[in-house]
């Protein structure tokens, strides 16, 4: 299994990036896909998932400003982040539950996660 990340970068408050995942080594379309970010000092967190039927889930603070996405014919999974805030700066890596199902639920404001594999991660950075 392979997850790769690219498209971080440094922005300003209110900015815009784009996040890319290449996978290979396994059947993607078949995944559950997903990101999480972890900041300096912080546990990792979910930021949001796919499933291989397009059922998204997103936690409470990126719901409206992020999307998350998945070309199956070009085994990529993407995550535009729209209206950057310095409180997004993290590493972000690319997940994946490679047997399917769901891989991402919300429960009582907690978004919980399951991932089997996980890519090395693209650093966003926002300043204010």
């Amino acid at each position: 299994v392979q997850l790769v990340e690219s498209g971080g970068g440094s922005v300003q408050a209110g900015g815009s990036l784009r996040l890319s995942c290449a996978a290979s080594g396994f059947i993607f379309s078949r995944a559950c896909m997903g990101w999480v970010r972890q900041a300096p000092g912080k546990a990792r967190e979910g930021v949001a998932t796919i499933t291989n039927y397009g059922r998204k889930t997103y936690a409470d603070s990126e719901k409206g400003r992020f999307t998350i996405s998945r070309d199956n014919a070009k085994n990529t999974l993407y995550l535009e982040m729209t209206d950057l805030k310095p409180a997004d700066t993290a590493m972000y890596h690319c997940a994946a539950l490679i047997t399917g199902g769901e891989c991402g639920t919300l429960s009582a404001g907690s978004f919980n996660f399951a991932f089997n594999s996980f890519g090395q991660g693209t650093q966003v950075t926002v300043s204010a």
